[in-house]
């Protein structure tokens, strides 16, 4: 059974930049060591303070051995410290749900 890690940030205002980079570096370090990356989502229209994160793993125990990749990874060892260093980051919430309207009907455009 596939969970999705969904991890809810609140950033600096004036962070946006440093978290699209901090962003950009997950897009290469997470695959990389094992979870499938739907995307992280910086401010846009709104809050200016509110950013996202999601990622498919196959299960907890597949998250704790992930985790362990990402902290040997020298990239990921090179975020966390770049996150520590700028304190961009306020806040970060995570939450492990499983999909639960599965399978859905094929997308029709109008």
């Amino acid at each position: 059974m596939t969970i999705t890690c969904f991890i809810r940030y609140e950033i600096e205002p004036t962070g946006k930049a440093d978290f699209e980079h901090y962003a950009r570096n997950w897009g290469q370090a997470i695959p990389r060591c094992g979870a499938e990356l739907i995307g992280y989502f910086a401010p846009h229209e709104g809050s200016a303070t509110t950013a996202y994160a999601a990622y498919n793993i196959d299960s907890l125990a597949a998250y704790e051995a992930y985790r362990a990749r990402l902290m040997a990874d020298p990239l990921g060892r090179e975020n966390f410290l770049f996150a520590q260093e700028k304190k961009f980051i306020r806040r970060e919430d995570r939450i492990f749900l499983k999909n639960v309207s599965l399978p859905h009907a094929p997308l029709v455009r109008p």
